[in-house]
């Protein structure tokens, strides 16, 4: 009797053990952790990337403000200043913040962008299921998200955390909106405005929120048209409204975009980043803003020879490609339109669309025809045309549910697999540009340069040679000038060096390539002990930049060099507030010991050994250079 009093008990416990499984509360938190842990192990070998010489050293290994780690005037400055044609404070924040807890360490910057990108991807799941109340689906949705290929540009480019961190506060203001519709207050209409303000100062390109929860309330909220017309949709979610009530609703959010847009032309045009039509005619533009759409969707379709750089074709573009790229934009419009009682066909399309028209280069922003980082958000919308479309096909046509699932599980492992190779390219910086120039063999002038750049950051200048001849032309003469002068400068050939920079100062037209150019004739200068020509040099760097931090310690050791020493403390000072590095505090301690103050001098050796872990060869940099 106990035995047989206990059989039952033994076969009712493996199904208690699946209990937890059982509530659509708790299907969907295993769901959400599945979604995070597949997008944490396919990213997992970021740790081992490190930056790259492209935006990386301007955003965060070469900017005083993001190096200084988290401070008050850092965030004033966020606030308040354009840099690097951008307006972003909050992006500047998050690199100031991840600085200070990681300091030069690239593994922790790159993690964190795949945490913010798991955490998108989870919250674009509950988003589509709370809206529809379809759970496999919407998790595909989200799974496409996280491993699609195209996205690791976005992820394992530690410079592009304003896409992954506006991108993230959008889908808060989203779920915020979900909330709002349910139960209309000021205050939830305000948790709306909220985190779409913070995902403006992250990143604008998420000024297309008001269209789309137009779109949204248009499918699958079913807030407009006819009952009859919803498919996919139980009941009109918040009751139904006119147009005109929808987008009255909507107006505070379009006037943020329109603020945003305001302000980030305005910052584009400070960083000279916007092109005109001398160079690029609006004709030229429509042409490869329609090219440019056909090649996001065969990204999202075939994403085999992705770049971190595509060439602007300017006037090789030929008309056959534009012309059928044109065709089967109005095709697929077209279909999307006759097929309407679908909304999310219409939607989904409709959001592409609208989601990619400000980076698609109507105006022209960069050298870049297209960039896989602007297909971040629209190709959402491709993603919910496919993950409702196949279901509905598979329904229509006796699919056998085993089948749908193989395929599903095909697709993901691909992309997956697709998305680790992809993650390897970003290793490095020749890794990367090495990569690129196999996938982007025609107009390739850009990569080459960066190529050969990153090739003689490692010292390999010979290797770098035949690059930077092939990205010679009038519009990089000057960079590679400036590349050969620094060679020659390196290899002890200072005529030779100081000749390739005074041609950069005749030749180029860009304030930056100058600025360098002006400040390593100071160097070159100094090293044959020609004081007054390198004070000279570092003073018209100085006009062009008064707080370019190598001309301001070149300044200080020629004024430590002639004995005035309380100079060479503004100098030196001055170029630590804007650029703090060990050899920089080392030099200042040595000037305020020879100005007499022996408690400054040792507070500065103090700031040098909490920047670098080997004071010592701070010690012998700095000796080296008070030596010339």
């Amino acid at each position: 009797m106990p035995l047989a009093a206990m059989k039952p008990q033994q076969e009712r416990a493996p199904a208690a053990s699946w209990r937890w499984f059982s509530s659509p509360e708790q299907r969907t938190v295993v769901l959400c952790l599945l979604l995070a842990a597949a997008t944490l192990i396919v990213y997992n070998p970021i740790i081992n990337n490190g930056f790259i010489n492209f935006d990386d050293p301007q955003y965060i290994t070469y900017n005083p403000h993001v190096t200084g780690g988290l401070t008050w005037e850092d965030v004033r400055w966020s606030f308040s200043h354009f840099y690097l044609g951008n307006w972003h404070p909050l992006t500047w924040i998050s690199h100031a913040l991840d600085y200070q807890l990681f300091r030069a360490n690239p593994a922790g910057h790159h993690y964190v962008n795949v945490l913010l990108h798991a955490a998108s991807a989870v919250l674009l799941f509950l988003l589509f299921q709370s809206a529809t109340g379809l759970t496999g689906r919407s998790w595909m949705v989200a799974a496409l998200f996280a491993l699609h290929p195209v996205n690791v540009e976005s992820v394992a480019w530690a410079a592009e955390r304003k896409n992954v961190l506006s991108m993230l506060f959008l889908l808060l203001a989203w779920q915020a909106y979900d909330r709002y519709v349910r139960k209309p207050t000021v205050g939830r209409y305000l948790g709306v405005v909220f985190p779409f303000v913070l995902g403006l100062m992250s990143k604008p390109q998420i000024i297309t929120f008001p269209f789309l929860l137009l779109l949204w309330d248009y499918w699958p909220l079913g807030r407009y048209g006819s009952e009859s017309s919803l498919i996919g949709t139980l009941r009109p979610v918040g009751g139904r409204r006119s147009w005109s009530w929808l987008l009255w609703d909507k107006c505070p959010l379009f006037l943020l975009s329109a603020m945003s847009a305001v302000i980030t032309i305005k910052a584009q045009e400070a960083g000279g980043a916007i092109h005109g039509s001398s160079q690029y005619s609006f004709r030229l533009r429509l042409e490869n803003a329609v090219f440019s759409y056909w090649r996001y969707l065969r990204n999202a379709c075939l994403p085999t020879r992705l770049s971190p750089f595509y060439p602007h074709p300017q006037d090789s573009i030929r008309f056959w490609p534009v012309a059928a790229s044109a065709l089967l934009l109005c095709v697929l419009t077209g279909l999307a339109l006759h097929y309407r009682r679908h909304r999310y066909l219409c939607v989904g399309w409709l959001w592409f669309l609208a989601a990619l028209l400000p980076m698609i280069g109507l105006v022209q922003v960069g050298e870049q025809a297209m960039a896989d980082r602007y297909a971040y958000l629209p190709l959402v919308g491709i993603f919910l045309i496919l993950c409702w479309g196949v279901p509905e096909w598979a329904s229509r046509y006796n699919v056998p549910g085993t089948w749908l699932r193989i395929s599903v599980a095909a697709v993901l492992s691909a992309l997956s697999l697709l998305t680790y190779r992809q993650i390897s390219y970003w290793h490095d910086a020749v890794t990367l540009w090495s990569h690129a120039l196999k996938v982007t063999p025609r107009r390739a002038e850009q990569i080459q340069l960066e190529l050969g750049i990153a090739l003689d950051q490692q010292g390999r200048f010979d290797d770098a040679m035949p690059h930077l001849q092939a990205a010679l032309n009038p519009e990089h003469a000057p960079l590679i000038h400036l590349g050969y002068g620094l060679y020659d400068q390196k290899h002890g050939r200072i005529p030779e060096a100081i000749e390739e920079y005074q041609t950069v100062v005749r030749t180029s037209v860009e304030p930056a390539v100058i600025l360098e150019a002006y400040s390593n004739l100071g160097s070159a200068y100094r090293e044959i002990r020609d004081d007054e020509h390198a004070r000279q040099s570092f003073a018209a760097a100085l006009r062009i930049n008064p707080n370019h931090s190598r001309s301001l310690v070149g300044m200080g050791l020629l004024a430590q060099k002639s004995g005035d020493f309380f100079q060479a403390i503004r100098y030196y000072s001055q170029a630590m507030s804007q650029e703090p590095t060990a050899v920089g505090y080392l030099l200042l301690a040595q000037a305020e010991a020879g100005a007499g103050d022996p408690g400054q001098a040792q507070e500065a050796v103090g700031r040098a050994a909490q920047l670098t872990p080997n004071l010592e060869d701070a010690r012998q940099a700095a000796a080296s250079l008070l030596e010339r």
